[in-house]
């Protein structure tokens, strides 16, 4: 009787821990299948139901613990070698993920839940190829899994094959019977279609999203991703919602750390959180910035969780501050304790809702400062960070509601730039494939940034100024193709349109010179793209609107001296745009003075930045350390 005891009490424990997990209790289950293994310790479907709790809960390391320990007594299940390489793949550990999907025995079948979580894995290992091998295994399988279906075209649209990828995304909505795959799949189908300028009932999914969007409810909303929605007209609060529900679902497991001790007297210490010390915009744009930082007042730290691609950016970037930390393979707490460790005061994420981000580690407070910077155009919707860098033209103080996070304005434009960026001469017009007497008009934006009535308005410019030719970046063949016919069906020939091919930055910032006006998108705006015209010389013409993102060039225009450019709205866009083609003269004295003037343009002044930029975060800092809360920080003259 008494030897049988165990077991009946494991027994009892396993299935309150069945009913507790039915009813989303986790605590209860956690303890109900805790116990359970204490009885009985070679249980493997114990240790496999406890490491699924534990992962539910966030307690990654005690997860992966519970899931070997299934494994090492349950080496044919595929369930606990599943959950094995859900914990790797949590702690960003993709590669070890993809052995461990691979290390269960060829004789156990896998279905496709199996395959599609190994494809992902693999994915985000960065083998969209391999991965999409096993995605049509899993709907091989199951062809109505709309999970898979949607994974597979991220896939296909990392590997810029926006037509399949369209194509996955629509299936995925048309296969899912819940919604939630739905609100996954609408956003990037909007986006792929967009690349490729299939534009055909685009308003109709436009629509779709929005009622989405008005409709969802917190878990349907934290499907969307906030990145989707920077090149749709949806409007700053329907941006800020989705972000917070995003966001809250991201970090409801990171339980702030206990508060720090007294600060560590020194240098003000500045942790960068990225994945894109590399060759990436990011980097490139604020290298200088970094290299021209004010040492002997701040300690600068860079968190890398991204890879090294060995390009010279690279090495610049790394070499500019006092410490390079290399965080790939941490989990979310260890990069968080790290950070707390090294003393950051300030802590600045530059990805937000962007590939590869981390930005929900912050979560964990490791800093008594938190800055979202440069890599997203718009609010992250994190209540655990306090500012959002910009300037008086890209975030407004009346645009506060717009955002979670304090405004904090630079005098001038948000966005540092490199005075080292080159500048090769110009290439002769011919060998670019440009008529010599033509105005040149340009826009090398990509082209998930077009929307029909962009399209309208340089079609209206063009019939208006018909000695202009329209210069665009040949960014993939059906983008092409459908741009072609856009402009045709709106009276525009083929001839008067001329695409370029991806070249490396040099040789695009040489070419770009040969341009005579960039014309400008929105809502979303061209943003590293516009600072390069910028800095070749070629005056950009934009639209403000109500968002980060579509206010942008007109924060670089008005760093250069030419906030005119900055229009106030399309009519008055398409009137500036013909009359500058019809008076070269004018045209010329906008490229004379930034050719002139560009060392000496706000946007371009480095040294000025520095010390503009160092003296907001000096504010940010102050505050903290006098006990008062974040709030928004009007612009002011650098000190």
């Amino acid at each position: 009787m008494n030897a049988h005891a165990p077991a009946a009490r494991a027994d009892r424990h396993w299935h309150a821990g069945l009913e507790a997990l039915r009813a989303a209790r986790w605590t209860d289950a956690h303890q109900a299948f805790q116990q359970m293994v204490k009885l009985t310790p070679h249980n493997a479907s114990g240790w496999t139901h406890l490491a699924a709790v534990l992962l539910q809960q966030g307690h990654l390391q005690e997860a992966l613990d519970a899931a070997l320990k299934a494994r090492q007594l349950a080496p044919d299940s595929a369930l606990a070698c599943s959950l094995h390489a859900d914990c790797l793949s949590r702690q960003n550990r993709h590669r070890e993920a993809t052995e461990v999907y691979a290390s269960l025995p060829a004789t156990v079948s896998r279905d496709a839940d199996f395959l599609s979580a190994h494809g992902t894995a693999l994915l985000m290992d960065q083998r969209p190829r391999e991965a999409i091998k096993l995605y049509i295994q899993a709907v091989g399988q199951q062809i109505g899994h709309a999970l898979t279906h949607y994974r597979m075209g991220l896939a296909f649209k990392h590997l810029e094959r926006d037509k399949e990828a369209s194509t996955c995304f629509r299936t995925a909505i048309t296969t899912d019977r819940v919604g939630e795959v739905r609100s996954l799949a609408l956003p990037q189908l909007l986006t792929t279609r967009m690349q490729a300028c299939d534009w055909e009932g685009l308003d109709d999914d436009i629509a779709a999203l929005v009622d989405t969007i008005d409709g969802g409810d917190e878990p349907l909303l934290a499907n969307i991703s906030p990145f989707s929605l920077l090149a749709l007209p949806v409007g700053p609060l329907r941006q800020r919602r989705v972000a917070q529900a995003f966001v809250a679902q991201a970090a409801r497991p990171l339980k702030p750390l206990p508060p720090p001790g007294p600060r560590a007297p020194g240098r003000i210490r500045l942790g960068y959180l990225s994945a894109d010390f590399h060759h990436h915009a990011t980097a490139m744009l604020m290298t200088e910035l970094l290299e021209r930082r004010d040492g002997q007042h701040f300690e600068v730290f860079l968190y890398s969780h991204g890879g090294d691609d060995g390009s010279a950016t690279s090495a610049r970037v790394r070499a500019a501050g006092d410490h390079f930390i290399d965080v790939r393979t941490e989990t979310h707490e260890a990069i968080a304790r790290r950070m707390r460790a090294d003393g950051i005061d300030i802590a600045i994420d530059l990805k937000g809702h962007t590939r590869q981000t981390r930005f929900e580690l912050l979560a964990l407070r490791p800093a008594p400062v938190q800055v979202s910077f440069l890599g997203y155009p718009g609010t992250t919707g994190a209540d655990f960070l306090d500012y959002v860098i910009g300037d008086p033209v890209v975030t407004p103080l009346d645009h506060a509601p717009h955002y979670s996070e304090r405004i904090a304005q630079l005098p001038a434009s948000y966005q540092p730039n490199d005075r080292q960026r080159p500048l090769p001469p110009a290439p002769p017009r011919a060998e670019l494939g440009l008529p010599e007497d033509a105005v040149v008009l340009c826009c090398f934006n990509q082209s998930y940034k077009f929307l029909p009535a962009m399209v309208d308005l340089w079609a209206q410019v063009m019939t208006q100024a018909p000695h202009t030719v329209l210069w665009l970046l040949s960014w993939n063949a059906h983008g092409q193709r459908h741009l072609v016919q856009a402009f045709a069906a709106r009276g525009i020939p083929p001839s008067r349109l001329v695409f370029a091919d991806k070249v490396p930055l040099a040789r695009h910032i040489a070419r770009l010179q040969q341009a005579d006006l960039f014309l400008d998108t929105w809502p979303c705006n061209a943003h590293t793209t516009a600072s390069e015209a910028l800095w070749a010389g070629v005056p950009v013409l934009t639209v403000p609107g109500d968002t980060f993102a579509s206010r942008v060039a007109a924060s670089l225009v008005s760093a250069c001296g030419l906030p005119q450019m900055a229009c106030a709205d399309a009519a008055t866009y398409v009137r500036m745009a013909v009359a500058l083609a019809h008076k070269r003269e004018a045209l010329q004295a906008l490229k004379q003075h930034l050719r002139e003037e560009r060392l000496r343009l706000p946007l371009f002044d480095s040294a000025r930045y520095a010390r503009d930029y160092e003296a907001l975060l000096q504010r940010m800092f102050e505050r903290q350390q006098a006990s008062l809360p974040p709030d928004h920080l009007p612009a002011r003259p650098a000190e």
